[in-house]
């Protein structure tokens, strides 16, 4: 039993010294360039950044997230159904277990059907054409949260 925890212990202090030394190591060969001009301004993907930052933000992301969430948890949920269903099958409860699975799936694709449908997973970002909305863009007021 003492083996057992002396395994665990040192698995975390391996992780811990592992940690540090990848740290260490990122410190000594990254290079520091502290003259480059983007380097200090807001990053967004790669782009640079247009307009405000006080805008609405748009409700397509959440969904985009939340949607990612179900369908991560609904893996999570499934896996170990499908690991234990031979052993379900064999107790007669297989044709139950495998319509429950299938409906469960199907609930989560019909709201993902609903997601398509509403334009949510469209991810284009709308710049305006001429410099003069541009600017317009840039004096826009910060929005009271």
């Amino acid at each position: 039993m003492l083996f057992d925890f002396a395994n665990v212990f040192m698995f975390i202090i391996l992780g811990l010294l592992m940690s540090f030394v990848v740290i260490a190591v990122s410190r000594i060969l990254a290079p520091r360039v502290s003259n480059f001009p983007d380097k200090y301004t807001t990053y967004e993907c790669g782009e640079r950044p247009v307009g405000s930052a006080w805008v609405p933000f748009n409700f397509r992301f959440y969904a985009v997230a939340l949607a990612f969430l179900i369908f991560d948890i609904e893996l999570a949920l499934v896996f170990p159904c499908i690991v234990v269903f031979h052993e379900w099958r064999r107790a007669g409860y297989g044709i139950l277990v495998l319509g429950e699975i299938v409906f469960f799936l199907a609930v989560l694709f019909l709201g993902l059907i609903y997601l398509g449908r509403h334009g949510d997973f469209k991810w284009s970002k709308e710049v305006p054409e001429t410099p003069k909305e541009r600017i317009l863009l840039d004096e826009e007021k910060p929005v009271a949260v």
